[in-house]
C-alpha cells in the first residue's frame, strides 16, 4: 500500500482521522463506492511485494525481499505458537 501523508491543514481528513482512532469507519462517495478508514497503529509495517499478474515471480520476488524476510524472522520468535489442532478446536472448526 502506498503511505501518503496528510497535511494538518486538511481539516475535514484530520477530524475523520481522529473519529477512526477509537472505531473503524466506512466512508462512502455520492456515488456509493465505500472505503474502510481504520487506525492501524503506529508500529505498522508495510513491504512492497509488487503488483504484477504473475503470481509465481510474486512470490519468488517477495521471497527475495530481504527487509521483509529479516520482519517475519524476528516476528516469528516473538509469542506462543499454538497447534493447529488447538486452533481448530477454539474456532469450534473440530
Amino acid at each position: 500500500m502506498k503511505v501518503i501523508t496528510i497535511p494538518s491543514e486538511e481539516k475535514t481528513l484530520n477530524k475523520l482521522f481522529k473519529q477512526a482512532q477509537h472505531a473503524g469507519l466506512v466512508l462512502q462517495s455520492v456515488e456509493g463506492q465505500r472505503f474502510v478508514l481504520a487506525s492501524i497503529g503506529e508500529n505498522w509495517e508495510g513491504f512492497d511485494v509488487g503488483g504484477g499478474g504473475d503470481f509465481e515471480q510474486e512470490v519468488k520476488l517477495t521471497g527475495q525481499n530481504q527487509e521483509l524476510m529479516k520482519f517475519l524472522g524476528k516476528r516469528r520468535g516473538q509469542g506462543k505458537r499454538i497447534p493447529l489442532a488447538e486452533a481448530k478446536k477454539q474456532l469450534g472448526l473440530e
